[in-house]
């Protein structure tokens, strides 16, 4: 189910659209460290979901498909 990877990819794009032009914006160095570390989760959210999407890993284990086998008695 690779389309909950690129909704959330889009959703991270969404967010950075927004904090984008807040972020040169930080004067002390307590804002610089909080969009820093906002800055480095954005990265990892889109590393993750483009690892999905190109199946490099394995989709969440509720989002993988089930494939139901009869089983005998």
């Amino acid at each position: 189910m690779r389309h909950y990877a690129v909704l959330r990819f889009l959703l991270a794009c969404f967010f950075l659209y927004f904090a984008w032009p807040v972020i040169p914006t930080a004067v002390t160095s307590t804002e610089a460290m909080f969009w820093g570390l906002w800055l480095i989760l954005f990265l990892l959210i889109v590393a993750a979901n483009s690892a999905t999407i190109l199946q490099i890993t394995e989709p969440p284990s509720m989002e993988q498909e089930r494939t139901r086998q009869r089983q005998r008695l």
